[in-house]
């Protein structure tokens, strides 16, 4: 029967991992150091540790009924109704050795029960995506699942992009969940992003979920919300988006690089057929808008006299005849009857 599973406060003060974990396996048990009690919502991160001390703190004690190695991992079975079964996975993360608790529940929430697609995207007009990755990426992404085709080389920005006629016009940044914190508070995401912002097409993919911001212990969460947002808000052009997992990180940002490349692709040949149609060199001046002046006319046979004209002669006759307004029909009768050769037929 194992001995009792054992969690204590770390003496150490200094260290981010506030507790002590005994799993009782093999003679002396296996002690690390741990952020949380148990892992209800995420994994929880541990870290080996020396010994456990004599004057252990301890904060709970709890039979074990299973407590057994299988492979990388430990099954942990409590006696106990609830928060019962977990396990401790050993794994490397960044070529050294970390370990990670967790429970069913949380690696559920890590492996989301998805199925991804193996079928090529609709905009990838070849067979196979040609993807550049910077030659300083560590363990990069192989695309072992998708239609691609990888190429190291050093890109001057973005850890994968895709390009067209020699140029670079989508680029993605990878970053885990880690990595995202610690550019946001050094500041080097601010020029990352605004390196971004100077090509056609550009994203910054983290592997992990939003709301494991709000989990973090060694950095008050809502810095790192306020700095997301201003960033967001700075280089709108530059989406951040939390793809929860490193596979679908993978697979969002092998669509978005085909979707880019093609989009881009319709943008140039648009440009190429307005070309078509617009003449080569510049367009020719426009002339300038003359104005040009109404010869006087002359007056012709049967051409109505201007009402002026008519007043003027009418007031010499003695009509009374108001200074504004039409003239009565029987001046302009006198009129016509005076001028019988340059008057037409008299109207109101």
């Amino acid at each position: 029967m194992p001995d009792d599973f054992l969690i204590a406060r770390n003496p150490d003060e200094e260290s981010t991992l506030p507790y002590l974990i005994r799993i009782p396996l093999g003679p002396n048990g296996i002690v690390v150091k741990a952020k949380e009690m148990w892992p209800r919502t995420s994994k929880v991160y541990c870290h080996r540790a020396e010994a456990w001390p004599a004057d252990a703190d301890v904060l709970e004690r709890v039979p074990t009924r299973v407590c057994v190695s299988r492979g990388a991992s430990i099954e942990l079975v409590l006696d106990r109704g609830r928060e019962n079964r977990s396990q401790f996975v050993l794994t490397r993360a960044k070529g050294r050795p970390v370990i990670f608790w967790q429970s069913a529940r949380t690696a559920k929430q890590a492996r989301p029960n998805v199925r991804l697609p193996t079928a090529r995207p609709a905009t990838s007009e070849p067979a196979h995506l040609e993807v550049l990755v910077d030659s300083h990426e560590r363990y990069a992404w192989r695309f072992s699942h998708q239609q691609v085709v990888t190429a190291a080389r050093h890109l001057d920005v973005g850890d994968y992009a895709v390009e067209a006629d020699g140029s670079v016009v989508a680029a993605v940044e990878r970053k885990s969940l880690e990595d995202l914190v610690s550019s946001l508070l050094n500041g080097t995401l601010r020029y990352a992003l605004a390196e971004l912002s100077g090509i056609p097409r550009a994203a910054v993919v983290v592997e992990e979920r939003y709301s494991r911001i709000f989990s973090l212990t060694y950095v008050r969460p809502a810095v790192v919300a306020d700095a997301i947002g201003e960033c967001q808000a700075r280089h709108p052009s530059v989406p951040i988006i939390f793809a929860e997992t490193r596979a679908l990180a993978q697979e969002w940002t092998y669509r978005f690089l085909a979707a880019a490349r093609h989009e881009v692709s319709l943008e140039g040949a648009a440009a190429d057929e307005l070309g078509a149609l617009v003449p080569a060199g510049p367009l020719p001046p426009a002339p300038e808008p003359t104005r040009t002046r109404r010869s006087p006319r002359t007056s012709q046979p049967g051409d109505r006299p201007e009402t002026a004209v008519v007043r003027a002669w009418a007031v010499g006759q003695g009509f009374d005849i108001a200074d504004r307004g039409r003239l009565r029909p029987e001046v302009w009768l006198a009129w016509q009857e005076a001028h019988p050769a340059t008057s037409p037929t008299a109207s109101t």
